[in-house]
């Protein structure tokens, strides 16, 4: 595991370079590209014009028959019929002028008898009487008071009736031959219809009780009245042809729809058909690989935009994003594979994918936001690799159950710190597809039998329990070559059992205690600002473990036993003290320990000065060097080192108070705080004044919470006393 670590961590220098970081993404989206190319590349067939289809062909896609809906929309205008608008008006166009005619008749019988009555006046006066006038003169006479096209129109014989009838069987032929008008002209006439109008009128006008001469006249009146009342409208013709044509549908080719069945003869309008949808062998097929490229191309895009929006500390940016593509690659890899079993025909083999895999270990190893893209990302690859035996490109169904079951293992993992969880949370992620499956198979209303819901329970469970137990496999793998401290890590070197920790309660019992408390300590306070929690106690219970070479030293190991620095100069107890740091750091990595568990042991006490000893010096030599009875460092560099060597200072402090009361206790921690700050100590990590403030107070609570019972308040004093 050595080398392959050193080989990661030479391909993640490479990573910072511009041009192998391009290189990365080239090479994720031609994984990406290898794998799913043939599931969008449209299936080609060697057909012929008037050959036999020798299967069943149906559309990979929706597509418009632009042909077929020129033809249904032809097909639509020729069904809509000429529009005909009547003409109202002129029915009272002819009934008016009808009725003028027997006005005109009427006036002229006035003018005539008003003329006689004139010359039966002059008789008197013994003037000649004036005869009256001949039918003919009545006729001319009634010619002149009407147009010359209503006098030509009509023959004589009805204005010989019109002058001879009296003005009762004027009124009456008059009423009659409207009436008659109106009652014909009320219905549509077209230009075919005129005479057959006519005729009814005459029908209507043939049995009235008028004598001969004038019924003969009242019916060419109105057969003369009788005119054409209905009109082609072109504007509303092609209004109705406009409408028709907007309300046709336009002719698709549906996906999935079959366009020709097995042993079918191939006619020019299916070779048509086939043509436009794609599936004749002399159609390039580059619209699919413009489409895959472009979402390879947005997949690409949101990894990088991930990455590149995060803060870490320097390389750590580097190692997540070659962690995330080796098990992004791994990921599609299996999903390829299981995809080939698509061949078999076995309905839902996709669902065997253990679709929890990818975001159960990014979740672990790297983050959950990041796992939860993963989970996203691998939805879209699978609704694409497992589309075998469905109808166009993406297998919607598939997709749903990918992306389920991994955001299911991803959230029930988001509480659960413990590498024996994980099998746990595979359960929860096959009930999950267990769920889904039912779900998908009972949306469409789709009928299964017992062996198929059998079938879909075991390819649940399999994938569930799938993906715990590659999860459970592969993590140790990627811990050990990428040095990764991972929850589940972290959880396992707490445990008492360690050889270290072991090492450290046999043979320093009062530094493990020490460690415990400062643990304690350096969690709340840790928690309390957002810092891992979990790392600074597992931090906490090593920081210290090179006192575990002299432990008599140190003061928590001595046990009343006599001091050995009574005894030595105050050059060589500081040594002492201070190779604990340097003796602790050997030890952790010979047990190849994490690197972050080293730095906190390497950096708890930054470049702090022993005070205590370099005070002594001074007493008995005035050219004493302050960097000699300093801690070699580094400084922290981390919000959870810096936490660890404030919680190990105070602890010791606190510890070493006889009454220690809660105001006095919050003054040692300010006190301690303030002469980090004033030392420099907390200028390399990125802790906030805000945040020390925070920590001060955790410490603060933390201790007082340890310390209550040692507190004697005055009340308990007083009764003491009066005991």
């Amino acid at each position: 595991m050595g080398k392959l670590q050193q080989y990661f961590i030479r391909i993640r220098k490479l990573l910072d370079i511009t041009f192998f970081l391009v290189l990365f993404f080239i090479m994720l989206g031609t994984v990406l590209l290898a794998a799913m190319y043939s599931n969008v590349k449209p299936e080609k067939l060697d057909l012929s014009l008037f050959s036999v289809a020798e299967k069943t062909i149906r559309s990979p896609g929706t597509v418009e028959d632009r042909k077929s809906t020129e033809n249904k929309r032809k097909e639509a205008i020729d069904q809509v019929q000429d529009v005909y608008t009547l003409k109202k008006e002129y029915t009272q166009n002819r009934v008016d002028l009808i009725s003028s005619i027997f006005q005109a008749t009427v006036e002229m019988n006035d003018e005539i008898k008003e003329e006689i009555n004139k010359h039966a006046e002059l008789a008197a006066k013994e003037k000649p009487d004036k005869a009256e006038p001949s039918d003919s003169e009545k006729m001319d006479r009634l010619k002149a008071k009407l147009t010359p096209n209503v006098s030509k129109g009509l023959s004589d014989q009805v204005f010989v009736a019109l002058v001879q009838a009296n003005p009762d069987e004027l009124s009456i032929a008059k009423d009659l031959t409207v009436t008659a008008i109106n009652n014909v002209m009320a219905q549509r006439i077209s230009a075919d219809d005129v005479e057959n109008a006519k005729k009814r009128v005459e029908e209507e006008l043939k049995y009235t009780t008028l004598n001969d001469n004038l019924r003969r006249g009242v019916i060419e009146l109105g057969r003369y009245a009788i005119i054409q009342n209905e009109f082609y409208d072109p504007n509303a013709t092609e209004e109705l042809r406009q409408q028709a044509v907007e309300s046709v549908e336009p002719a698709k080719i549906l996906q999935g729809q079959i366009i020709v069945e097995e042993g079918e003869l191939i006619n020019q309008d299916i070779y048509r058909q086939l043509k436009l949808v794609g599936l004749l062998d002399n159609e390039r097929p580059f619209k699919p690989f413009i489409g895959l490229i472009v979402l390879i191309t947005i997949i690409l895009s949101a990894i990088y935009f991930y990455f590149s929006q995060i803060k870490s500390i320097p390389g750590k940016k580097q190692t997540d994003l070659l962690l995330f593509g080796i098990i992004f690659i791994l990921t599609i890899l299996i999903m390829k594979i299981i995809s080939m079993l698509q061949i078999f025909n076995y309905a839902g083999i996709g669902y065997l994918f253990p679709a929890a895999l990818g975001g159960m270990l990014i979740k672990i190893l790297i983050d959950e936001k990041l796992a939860t893209l993963m989970s996203i990302i691998m939805a879209v690859c699978g609704s694409i690799l497992f589309n075998e035996g469905v109808t166009g490109t993406l297998n919607f169904s598939e997709g749903i159950y990918i992306l389920f079951s991994s955001l299911a293992g991803i959230l029930f993992l988001s509480k659960l710190n413990q590498r024996s969880k994980i099998f746990q949370a595979g359960s929860f992620a096959a009930l999950v597809n267990l769920l889904t499956i039912l779900a998908l198979m009972y949306l469409p209303n789709g009928q299964f039998t017992g062996i198929e819901y059998g079938y879909y329970l075991i390819t649940a469970l399999v994938s569930g329990i799938g993906s715990a137990v590659l999860t459970i496999g592969l993590l140790p793998f990627f811990e050990a070559s990428f040095g990764i401290l991972s929850t589940m890590r972290l959880i396992e070197l707490s445990n008492p059992n360690h050889p270290l920790l072991r090492k450290i309660l046999m043979e320093a019992p009062g530094t493990y205690h020490h460690s415990v408390m400062v643990a304690n300590l350096a969690e709340s306070a840790c928690e309390a600002i957002g810092a891992n929690g979990l790392l600074a106690r597992v931090g906490s219970y090593y920081h210290d473990i090179g006192k575990t070479k002299r432990p008599n030293f140190y003061i928590e190991n001595q046990m009343h036993l006599e001091n050995p620095h009574d005894r030595l100069p105050p050059d060589k107890s500081a040594n002492i003290i201070i190779a604990h740091v340097t003796d602790g750091s050997s030890i952790l990595k010979k047990y190849n320990m994490p690197k972050e568990i080293i730095d906190i042991a390497e950096q708890h006490h930054g470049t702090t000065l022993l005070k205590f000893f370099y005070h002594k010096a001074a007493q008995a030599d005035t050219e004493v060097k302050e960097e000699d009875y300093r801690y070699p460092g580094p400084k922290a560099q981390t919000k959870e080192s810096a936490v660890v060597g404030i919680a190990d200072s105070v602890e010791a402090a606190v510890r070493s108070l006889s009454q220690p009361t809660p105001e006095l206790i919050e003054s040692l921690v300010k006190k301690i705080v303030a002469d980090r700050l004033q030392d420099g100590q907390l200028n390399e990590c990125d802790l906030t004044m805000r945040e020390i403030e925070t920590v001060s107070e955790a410490l603060c609570e933390t201790l007082k919470g340890i310390f209550h019972s040692r507190i004697e308040y005055p009340e308990m004093i007083k009764k003491v006393k009066q005991a």
